[in-house]
């Protein structure tokens, strides 16, 4: 979402001014786009333009139990602040902070969005995403998904290292 801002540059600080998103974007890379919606508002600060709101977003990921693909939800807490690299009055350059990162309002004085949303969006997917909580994942030994059913694997045995307590177990149960 590219958003106009000489106007906001020129009131005074602490104005604000609202905006819809409604914007699709390539979170994960993989070419498919996710549809990003919420509302932004954007204040004008001393030095720039600070973007805040809350977006929700839907992405497509891979269970990291079964491995099957699904949707999830997405709620995105912008707030970034947009330093303009040539001042709105006189059209002179206007020197960045030195922040690795930090983002800008081109010499047009369009403020993108799309950047902030997709790394926004990147830091809200979960680390260990999960198609369901109760998941039962996949087969040790033959790989079936557990979700649809239980697998033709025979049962398995006792593992022979915790004999030992097994046997204790049997005899507290026997006293």
């Amino acid at each position: 979402m590219q958003i106009n801002v000489a106007q906001h540059l020129k009131s005074a600080v602490g104005s604000v001014r609202d905006y819809e998103v409604s914007e699709t974007i390539d979170v994960t890379g993989d070419g498919n786009g996710s549809l990003v919606q919420g509302k932004v508002s954007l204040m004008r600060t001393d030095q720039g333009i600070l973007v805040r709101g809350v977006l929700n977003a839907e992405v497509k990921l891979t269970c990291s139990r079964c491995l099957s693909l699904f949707n999830c939800p997405l709620t995105l807490n912008i707030e970034e602040e947009f330093f303009p690299t040539i001042d709105v009055v006189s059209g002179v350059s206007i020197p960045v902070p030195d922040e690795p990162g930090c983002f800008t309002i081109d010499e047009r004085h369009v403020l993108d969005l799309n950047e902030a949303m997709r790394q926004c969006a990147l830091l809200a997917i979960p680390m260990k995403p999960l198609c369901r909580e109760d998941c039962a994942g996949l087969c040790p030994d033959c790989g079936h998904n557990l979700n649809l059913g239980a697998c033709n694997c025979p049962p398995q045995g006792a593992d022979p290292r915790w004999s030992e307590l097994s046997k204790l177990n049997k005899e507290k149960g026997t006293k």
